[in-house]
């Protein structure tokens, strides 16, 4: 049986200040989250942390994304981190810190074998540099680690693509621009927006990724999520609020299908902001609802 082992990685790297000269809150999210019990609740063999390294608010001038010599430090680090558990057979459940965790987290993917990446996010993350008004990496994650991009990111040791582009399903976007999703739709990556996941059900879309995970005799598949993929009412202490998002009851649904899945490698979460939650109320509801559908089918899983 694995041994679930919790990694904190206190990044923010990938986001852009919120307001000149503050930081995004999100690299205070391990701690956070460990205040509010969700290491008490998951009862992992150990806590493993990797801090960042200092953020910048510049942009790179050669990439024109920010932090980017940080971010290749940091990422292989994390990578580093990471294929040492997987070589042991532990389960990573990952805390962030924004999106851009997941470079390390790929790049070891990658060292390990082929997997497959079911990225749940109220953003597709597939976005070219040129379309970033930002510069920050969050918002080009699933990009980046499916090999588009610029060379220094999505080329670190030689590694590239750290996940093959069609064995990205990018599930929960609701960021309804042409512009911004033909990025995506233009790729081989299979594409399912918050509408297309309604109507074609959660249950039939788990299933058909998990039966490609099989098809393709992936060595598995690592599953991100990012809160935003949320309903706005329920999880507003994001970045990026954007209206509508899943509900707790369909969120649970589509995570406890996957819990139930062997082929689970790792997970991670990513972009809940401790300093839009002051009271902790969203932070609370967040980790009562993922641990609870967690711990009903790790014992499955694991």
């Amino acid at each position: 049986m694995k041994e679930i082992y919790i990694v904190e990685f206190p990044s923010n790297l990938g986001l852009k200040e919120p307001q000149p000269g503050k930081e995004p809150g999100v690299k205070k999210l391990p701690d956070w989250f460990r205040k509010h019990n969700l290491h008490k609740v998951i009862n992992p063999k150990e806590i493993i942390r990797l801090d960042a390294p200092k953020y910048k608010s510049d942009r790179d001038p050669e990439t024109k994304i920010l932090n980017t010599n940080a971010l290749i430090d940091y990422a292989r680090e994390q990578a580093f981190l990471i294929n040492n558990l997987l070589s042991q057979n532990k389960f990573p459940f990952i805390l962030g810190g924004d999106c851009s965790i997941l470079l390390g987290v790929a790049m070891a993917l990658k060292q390990k074998g082929n997997y497959g990446l079911f990225y749940l996010d109220g953003h597709t993350d597939f976005m070219d540099v040129s379309l970033s008004e930002t510069g920050g990496v969050g918002g080009m994650a699933a990009s980046i680690v499916t090999g588009n991009g610029h060379d220094k990111l999505t080329n670190i040791l030689n590694l590239s693509p750290y996940i093959k582009e069609e064995n990205l399903w990018c599930v929960g976007n609701r960021e309804y621009d042409d512009e911004y999703e033909n990025e995506i739709i233009k790729s081989s990556a299979t594409y399912i927006n918050l509408d297309s996941l309604r109507k074609r059900g959660i249950k039939n879309t788990v299933e058909l990724f998990l039966s490609e995970i099989e098809n393709k005799n992936l060595d598995g598949f690592w599953l991100h999520i990012d809160v935003d993929v949320l309903n706005d009412a329920v999880m507003p202490c994001v970045d990026s609020r954007t209206p509508d998002g899943l509900t707790y009851n369909e969120f649970n649904e589509l995570t406890s299908y996957l819990f139930q899945s062997k082929k689970l490698t790792g997970l991670e979460i990513t972009i809940l902001d401790p300093d839009l939650d002051t009271t902790g109320k969203y932070t609370n509801d967040f980790t009562a609802q993922l641990t609870h559908t967690f711990n009903v089918f790790k014992n499955e899983l694991l």
